[in-house]
């Protein structure tokens, strides 16, 4: 087949034309982010060229001086970026430039902001890095060859930025990727040395790849001195450098690299670790959680270098499931320069070194929470729920991470989670020997709970808890510094010392003198309860619903349910406050037929009370009018 037979014309997706459709006819404000993106995306492939030449250095072709050039072309109006690193073969071109939906385009297109400036940051964030080539460019050529694949099975790739893009087989001497922008008329700012520099040494000076460019000939003989390469970057990796040589924005600029965001990070934490272990971490905490925080499949981790030679994107194992939002590297001294991901499970030292960096990283939110409760608090809207898994998955640092849960409280009785379980211990009355709760649907419905009654009228302060993960984490958190957790909506309702010795005495008077009443109830609801008796709970409302201490709470069936999980048959315990009117009259009504109505519409109103949903609707409403039109007559 001649080289020209291999050329084809494709159409991209749609969500590529839409994305190609914003970058051309878009005006950014900050269109100098695609040189910020086209280099990074370079960096990345000579790394992933030094990981596979580990086992195979022939891919190095004799060429091992991997870098990054950068050239112009003021008269053409063009604007290059080459790179010597992995490069790729006619496959990887088609997947990788012409199907981007599994980059998160959707999500980008509908993070969009309208603010220009930060629309376009947006783009590394995603994975679209390669298409902010079209904010400046009306047409882009890829020349690209795989590392260790023949010389003919070069690729080019062409595009105007319209619905298709050609591929063509071509010849190609040097392995590696060659982009060509040709820039739009109002783009030809960037065919110019200096403002090219400028960016480059803005965005891209924490590189470890040198990106190299000609120095521009100055004076009179400027014609006939001979072209002069310079290094423009400080090609070393940031984290090797001491802290004391380098600035708040070098760290923030590296941040942006290794994570793509456009925002600056809340807190960083960069610390070389000597001794049984040898190795460098550099932590970021971001200030805004990714697109994807909550799909637990998604690629997480830090980038893993061994001595310093990149490895993977998201090494996953360096820090639990919970921290996944944290971002940074780590460069190790005592892994071996094969590790794969199977190695990587198996190595002690992943372990120790596991264990130190969570450690690291609770103790930066510990602080920050401490010492900046403003951004704390920025954590805790982007990051909570996240950080509401780790009692469950990290039994060693439970209480630390305890420590960093923020609830709503009945003391408050605000919506927003900022009181810790230390504040409460320090509101705790004294002689109370635990930590109270409520969980709900939301937060209305939580802090409306009757189940609150008897511990507001005690000024008791209780959590009000309304995250689906709440439950589910309650059921880890047993206890918070010797303190045990109580769900007042479950089991007997236990005050301990705050219940007086007349409290009790008067508790189980009533207890006794509605023995019949209790009776009588328990008959008329007996499929649909487990048991019936007077609370101790109530004093405003006339019944309430009252899970098992062992059973499942309700805020969590719900969650089984909608998710299509079976579940274990449970019936809650029917509590009754004979101190309310319609209790009075309901154990003063002679007829079955109409005590029985009146005990199910209570049992109904009870369920509605705590956000749950009526098993026969119709029959609710067909009891209350009922009794509705005996009252209008």
């Amino acid at each position: 087949m001649t080289v020209e037979a291999q050329k084809e014309t494709r159409g991209f997706q749609t969500e590529a034309k839409q994305l190609l459709h914003l970058m051309i006819h878009s005006l950014y404000s900050n269109k100098e982010i695609f040189l910020r993106e086209l280099v990074s995306n370079a960096s990345d492939a000579a790394d992933k060229l030094r990981f596979k030449a580990l086992t195979d250095d022939s891919l190095y072709e004799d060429d091992s001086e991997l870098a990054i050039r950068i050239t112009f072309d003021k008269d053409a109006k063009t604007l290059t970026i080459s790179d010597n690193g992995i490069g790729m073969t006619r496959e990887d071109v088609i997947e990788h430039l012409g199907t981007i939906a599994k980059s998160g385009t959707a999500q980008f297109l509908e993070n969009l902001s309208g603010d220009e400036k930060k629309d376009s940051q947006l783009i590394g964030q995603f994975g679209v890095g390669f298409y902010s080539a079209f904010i400046v460019a009306d047409r882009v050529e890829v020349f690209t060859r795989r590392a260790g694949v023949a010389t003919g099975e070069g690729v080019h790739w062409e595009c105007t930025g319209e619905a298709e893009f050609t591929v063509e087989t071509i010849e190609k001497a040097s392995r590696g990727t060659t982009i060509v922008l040709h820039l739009k008329p109002e783009a030809e700012e960037f065919a110019d040395g200096w403002r090219l520099r400028s960016i480059i040494k803005k965005y891209s000076d924490h590189i470890s790849l040198p990106v190299i460019m000609q120095k521009e000939a100055m004076g009179e003989d400027a014609e006939n001195q001979e072209p002069e390469d310079e290094t423009i970057n400080s090609a070393t990796a940031l984290w090797t450098r001491s802290r004391s040589d380098i600035s708040d924005d070098e760290y923030k600029e590296f941040y942006k690299h290794v994570s793509h965001d456009f925002e600056d990070p809340l807190s960083w934490s960069h610390n070389r670790v000597e001794g049984k272990l040898d190795y460098t971490s550099l932590l970021y905490i971001p200030a805004k959680a990714p697109y994807d925080l909550y799909n637990r499949d998604a690629s997480r981790g830090l980038k893993l270098y061994v001595q310093r030679t990149f490895i993977m994107d998201d090494a996953e194992q360096f820090l639990p499931m919970y921290l996944r939002f944290i971002k940074g590297v780590v460069d190790s001294n005592d892994l071996s320069l094969n590790v794969s991901r199977e190695i990587l499970q198996k190595d002690p030292n992943i372990d120790a070194m596991r264990s130190a960096l969570t450690k690291r990283v609770l103790d930066m939110l510990s602080k920050m929470a401490k010492n900046n409760p403003e951004d704390y608090a920025k954590v805790w809207s982007a990051f909570g729920e996240v950080l509401k898994e780790g009692p469950a998955e990290d039994f060693t640092n439970r209480e630390k991470v305890a420590s960093l849960l923020r609830f709503a409280t009945t003391h408050t009785d605000k919506a927003n989670q900022d009181q810790s379980l230390d504040q409460y211990l320090e509101r705790m009355q004294e002689g109370q020997d635990k930590i109270y709760y409520v969980a709900a649907e939301n937060f209305n419905t939580a802090k409306n709970s009757p189940h609150l009654e008897a511990l507001r009228k005690k000024n008791i302060e209780v959590l009000l808890l309304s995250d689906r993960v709440d439950e589910w984490l309650m059921g880890h958190l047993m206890e918070y510094k010797d303190k045990k957790f109580q769900d007042v909506g479950k089991g007997q309702l236990d005050l301990g010392e705050l219940d007086t010795e007349e409290d009790k005495k008067a508790q189980e008077e009533s207890a006794k003198q509605h023995e019949d009443l209790v009776k009588r109830v328990k008959e008329v609801l007996e499929s649909r309860v487990d048991d019936v008796r007077v609370t101790n709970r109530l004093t405003g409302s006339p019944a309430c619903l009252v899970v098992g201490e062992h059973d499942m709470g309700a805020q969590m069936r719900r969650i089984l349910e909608q998710a299509g999980q079976a579940l274990p048959e449970s019936k809650p315990i029917f509590e009754i406050n004979p101190e309310h009117p319609l209790v009075n009259k309901l154990d003063q009504e002679a007829d079955e037929d109409r005590f029985a109505d009146l005990a199910n519409i209570l049992f109904d109103q009870a369920s509605l009370a705590e956000g749950g949903t009526l098993e026969d609707p119709a029959a609710y409403v067909t009891r209350l009018n009922k009794l509705l039109l005996e009252l209008s007559h």
